[in-house]
């Protein structure tokens, strides 16, 4: 509600602003300076330049190794105690019977927080434009924005499952931050939730021409007693096209209110 106020109080500010510039006859800079903003005119052109600088990240990615499954597992994570002892079950329940899947809130279609959304088994695409990267998740159809314009973190950002994200360029190396992610979700397979202190860091590269390396970590005082890392790879396809995922279409997945996962196989009218 506070935001929403907000943004009233400055679309009212922006029609005052518009309608004084009309009477200075400031309205043409004002419009060159929209055009800049919106992604078109010099500025953006400048932009776009920059960008062909950039490395070629054009393509579809396919994870194909992620955080234990396939190549080395990772090392074990250092929880703190309140957490410690989930993690131990989660452990010992995928010892006594393998394969078994982590019990969260995704099988009702609630999308997973990040860095769980990029470790999805479905492709990822990253479309760059000046001051942004944004990269399209197949899973849930979800979208991140990483802004590069030089924005610093919020103070106090409304959390959200893909939390704000900002990055910058070391060399070939895309470094991105993210704070403000959703305390529900889960940092690491076997946790259920988080503290608000949770930080996100992502260094991404490529280390072959067809592979793209992100390598994450995982910072929360109140879940890990130091900062824990892990390494995803990605295969490029070139002629892959991004599909559409909208996952309340034919879901029979299930979890009750005491975690446990089901599944109704009735057949609904047409199938």
């Amino acid at each position: 509600m506070e935001r929403l106020r907000i943004r009233v109080a400055l679309t009212a500010a922006a029609v005052a602003l518009g309608a004084l510039a009309g009477c200075t006859g400031s309205n043409a800079d004002s419009s060159a300076a929209g055009q800049a903003a919106a992604g078109s005119g010099p500025g953006a052109q400048n932009g776009y330049a920059e960008i062909a600088k950039l490395p070629d990240w054009s393509g579809v990615w396919e994870p194909v190794a992620r955080p234990g499954r396939g190549g080395p597992p990772p090392e074990p994570p250092k929880v703190t105690p309140a957490y410690a002892a989930q993690y131990a079950a989660y452990q010992e329940k995928n010892r006594t019977t393998p394969g078994i899947n982590f019990i969260s809130n995704v099988a009702n279609c609630v999308p997973p927080g990040l860095p769980g959304s990029m470790l999805q088994p479905y492709p990822i695409e990253f479309l760059f434009s000046p001051g942004r990267v944004t990269i399209l998740i197949e899973t849930y159809s979800l979208v991140r924005r990483i802004y590069t314009d030089g924005s610093p973190l919020p103070e106090n950002p409304d959390p959200t499952y893909q939390g704000t994200s900002v990055g910058h360029w070391e060399g070939d190396t895309l470094v991105v931050e993210t704070i403000g992610i959703l305390p529900e979700t889960s940092p690491l397979s076997g946790i259920n939730g988080h503290s608000d202190k949770l930080r996100i860091t992502e260094r991404i590269r490529l280390v072959e021409p067809d592979v793209l390396e992100i390598v994450t970590t995982r910072e929360d005082p109140e879940v890990f007693v130091e900062p824990y890392t892990t390494t995803a790879r990605y295969q490029r396809h070139r002629d892959w096209k991004m599909m559409e995922y909208i996952c309340a279409q034919n879901n029979r997945d299930s979890v009750d209110e005491h975690g446990n996962p089901g599944i109704n196989i009735e057949r609904k009218p047409g199938e």
